[in-house]
């Protein structure tokens, strides 16, 4: 049976709950254990899929075509668990299933409450996930913070587990933080004590504490935690601020977190160093041999967490050339007044990701054009990709009126088309085209340059594809066709002839891309911009 570590969250939130969990993931890995991640939000929505960058966030899209909370995002980034659709559990799953269940009639006449029914389907979630993939230690990380109303169903219920499975078989990991008071030179715990209180008042009494803090602890402010929160010295962590995230595992390494965890979880493994680890981000990261400019143009930009992975993948892909990547964030919208020879001054690559709806798309599709006439890389992901082809329709095909049906219904040239089987959708929550999808790559393309392999499979988040009797005319024009899914006979992937690096695709690249192991056209776009920079 799994073995579970419970991380929880206390005093304020975007404590970095995420990153630590997939950090204890990547210790627990290199120690030979198999593990997972599972995400439990508080929300009421089933998933994120509906809700607005601004919100939220970025949607992480897994595999199997789930509609995921960011975080599982960093789990993907940091080990090597398989994530898919029950390793993110909301409020609104979980209600969703139980109502199901009440309507049917499965509880057999009972009156349906939070106790025992909404924890035990909570428990039920958590516990499938372990047994599905023969897991060795299963990481849950309880969204929200100690004291909300929305997350106490979720504690209550990792409670009942944490005495269901008894000794060495459950801790809880806390994660609190440390406030630095300038004026008195010194942190405080008492927020940590009050934090910890919370949670005994719940029933869970931490073995672990995670103290997040900008400078580090002193030996009193140890003890003076440990006795007042009940918790063993050396179970009380610092977790310093770090200026790069993937530092954090080999922080916590040094703190002895993943000898910790074993020894309370009973677990007996070989200690071994995470060279590859530290190679990325001592050497790679850390100390690059070169910078390049990245101009990123987006819908969402005033929030950086809409496009995380996008600017994870960039920074992934600057650490396989050896560069650290200064990204240039540029809202479309301002495009649309702006010349774009100021916007993109001394940029050496444009990326635009993904989005919705018509704002700033004619700033986009202005970026695409400069970056065409100008010989800059260009990298179109998803609605990259569709406005990179409007552009060329109005630019180089001469086509009048080209457009999305998603921004001008009555297009006379619908460059971007909605799919049959779409147009009868109602539901938008999980109904857009999700989840991996395989491509059949062209050679002599620079996407088999970067892939090395005539099939691939991508994970995509869209309803609109490009309208495939366009393609004859865009050929003749110099447009290839450098990737497709020949199932469906869908375009995937464009390039374009006679310029240095364009390519766009419709599928989400970003989300397959890991700090050790980059994505291939991330580290090729990467490549392109400083071989440009470099001849500029």
């Amino acid at each position: 049976m799994s073995k579970f570590i419970f991380v929880t969250g206390g005093v304020v939130s975007s404590l970095g709950k995420g990153i630590a969990a997939a950090s204890m993931g990547k210790l627990l890995e290199a120690r030979g254990l198999k593990t997972t991640i599972i995400k439990c939000d508080p929300y009421l929505n089933v998933d994120p899929g509906t809700m607005s960058p601004f919100q939220h966030g970025e949607v992480y899209v897994t595999n199997d075509g789930a509609e995921t909370d960011l975080d599982l995002g960093h789990y993907e980034r940091f080990t090597n668990a398989q994530i898919g659709h029950d390793n993110n559990i909301t409020t609104g799953k979980i209600y969703y299933n139980v109502i199901t269940k009440e309507r049917r009639g499965d509880y057999l006449g009972k009156t349906v409450q939070i106790i025992p029914h909404i924890t035990d389907e909570i428990k039920r979630g958590i516990k499938k996930v372990s047994k599905e993939k023969d897991i060795d230690v299963t990481i849950v990380e309880i969204g929200g913070t100690v004291g909300d109303i929305e997350s106490l169903p979720f504690l209550e219920a990792i409670r009942q587990l944490m005495w269901e499975l008894g000794e060495n078989y459950a801790i809880n990991i806390h994660v609190t933080l440390l406030p630095y008071i300038k004026a008195a030179g010194e942190h405080k715990t008492k927020p940590t004590q009050h934090s910890v209180g919370r949670m005994r008042e719940i029933g869970i009494t931490p073995h672990i504490l995670l103290c997040r803090t900008e400078k580090h602890m002193t030996k009193e402010q140890r003890d003076k935690i440990s006795l007042f929160c009940n918790v063993d010295r050396e179970a009380v962590i610092e977790a310093a601020d770090v200026k790069h995230i993937y530092e954090v595992p080999l922080a916590l390494k040094k703190e002895g977190l993943d000898d910790l965890i074993l020894k309370k979880l009973n677990i007996k493994r070989e200690d071994k160093d995470i060279k590859g680890w530290k190679n990325v981000v001592i050497k790679r990261l850390k100390n690059p041999e070169r910078e390049v400019k990245i101009a990123v143009v987006g819908k969402y930009i005033a929030l950086p967490d809409a496009y995380k992975s996008i600017y994870e993948a960039l920074c992934h892909g600057g650490i396989a050339n050896n560069a650290k990547v200064n990204v240039v964030r540029i809202d479309s919208s301002d495009l649309e007044k702006a010349k774009a020879d100021n916007k993109f001054k001394d940029v050496c690559g444009i990326l635009i990701p993904g989005g919705f709806g018509d704002r700033g798309i004619e700033g986009k599709i202005r970026a695409v054009q400069y970056a065409r006439e100008n010989n800059i890389p260009y990298f179109g992901i998803c609605l990259g990709m569709q406005v990179a082809t409007i552009e060329f329709a109005r630019n180089v095909a001469k086509l009048k009126g080209a457009n999305s049906t998603e921004f001008d219904k009555d297009s006379k040239n619908p460059i971007i088309s909605l799919l049959e089987e779409q147009k009868e959708v109602k539901n938008l929550g999980a109904s857009m085209r999700l989840g991996a999808y395989p491509c059949k790559v062209l050679k002599s393309t620079k996407s088999h340059t970067a892939y090395k392999k005539d099939n691939i499979s991508e994970r995509h988040r869209h309803r609109f594809e490009f309208n495939n009797k366009y393609k004859t005319g865009f050929r003749k024009k110099g447009m290839i066709f450098a990737g497709v899914n020949a199932t469906q006979n869908l375009v995937e992937v464009i390039e374009l002839k006679n310029h240095p690096w364009f390519v766009g695709c419709q599928f989400h690249p970003e989300f397959k891309s890991k700090p050790d192991k980059a994505h291939p056209l991330f580290r090729d776009f990467i490549a392109a911009a400083i071989k440009y920079c470099v001849q500029k």
